[in-house]
C-alpha cells in the first residue's frame, strides 16, 4: 500500500514537470495533480487495456508506434474528466505522454530502487 502511495505522488510530481515543460499542457496545482494521477491511473488500468486489444492489428503494423497515439488519448480522456487539467490539443497530448512515461519512469527507478535499498540492509 505504501508504494503505491508513493507511485501516485511521484505521478502526480511528474505531471507538475510535464506541464512545467510541455506548452499545451496546464495543471492548476498539487490537488489538481493528485486527481489528475488517480484518475489517469484508473484510466490507464481499465480503458487502456481493452483499446491495445482492439488495436493489436495495428499496433503490430506500426511497430507498437501506435501505443504513443493511444497514450494520447488517455491522457486526453483524463484532460476532459478533471477540472484542474488542461491539453490544448492531441499534438501536446502526443508529445505530453512520452514526456510523462519518461519523466515517470526515471522518478520511480530513483525512489523505487532506494527503498530496494533500504530494505536489504
Amino acid at each position: 500500500m505504501k508504494g503505491l502511495a508513493i507511485r501516485w505522488i511521484l505521478n502526480a510530481l511528474a505531471l507538475l514537470f510535464t506541464a512545467w515543460l510541455m506548452p499545451g499542457i496546464d495543471v492548476t496545482g498539487f490537488g489538481a495533480a493528485l486527481i489528475t494521477a488517480l484518475v489517469l491511473g484508473v484510466i490507464n488500468a481499465i480503458i487502456r487495456p481493452v483499446v491495445l486489444f482492439f488495436t493489436l492489428p495495428l499496433n503490430i503494423l506500426t511497430l507498437g508506434l501506435f501505443t504513443l497515439v493511444i497514450n494520447a488519448v488517455m491522457l486526453l480522456i483524463t484532460a476532459s474528466a478533471v477540472s484542474g487539467f488542461t491539453v490544448s490539443g492531441f499534438w501536446a497530448a502526443f508529445f505530453g505522454s512520452i514526456i510523462l512515461t519518461i519523466i515517470s519512469g526515471v522518478l520511480s527507478s530513483v525512489v523505487m530502487d532506494d527503498n530496494k535499498r533500504h530494505r536489504r540492509r
